[in-house]
């Protein structure tokens, strides 16, 4: 299994969003090749992917900046539901986390859905605490 950060775009990684994004988020709109290049391309977002013969999973890990420094989040952690129970959101997940240990951030948010057991499971196991707060969306 290789993880590895997504400097360009290719047309198997598109065919593999078209494959992943409707796991993660059945109403979700897949993404174009644009958009990926976009996210690629921008100095806030790095595209994690883990690739064995083909792409299997994606994490998105996002910086900005506020008053009180810089945030970090993961984002969109997505393994192909044949390829699961193999360690390969752990491996995105650590791969994330040393990256961004490595440009000095001090730590890392991300959101789970209470149904992804597994997934929270994961997260706990790698140090993540839940957090006591509120989450709040306003759909426009």
């Amino acid at each position: 299994m290789e993880i590895f950060r997504a400097t360009e775009i290719t047309e198997d990684i598109v065919t593999a969003f078209g494959q992943l994004i409707p796991q993660l988020c059945p109403s979700c709109k897949l993404p174009s090749k644009e958009d990926l290049e976009e996210i690629v391309q921008s100095e806030n977002t790095v595209l994690f992917l883990a690739k064995e013969k083909e792409v299997v999973g994606a994490l998105t890990l996002v910086f900005y900046r506020i008053p009180t420094g810089i945030k970090v989040w993961i984002e969109d952690v997505v393994v192909d539901e044949n390829m699961r129970g193999k360690g390969i959101a752990k491996q995105l997940t650590q791969h994330a986390i040393d990256f961004a240990s490595s440009r000095g951030v001090s730590q890392i948010d991300l959101t789970s859905s209470p149904t992804r057991i597994a997934a929270n499971k994961l997260y706990q196991k790698l140090g993540f605490e839940k957090r006591d707060t509120n989450a709040y969306r306003i759909k426009l």
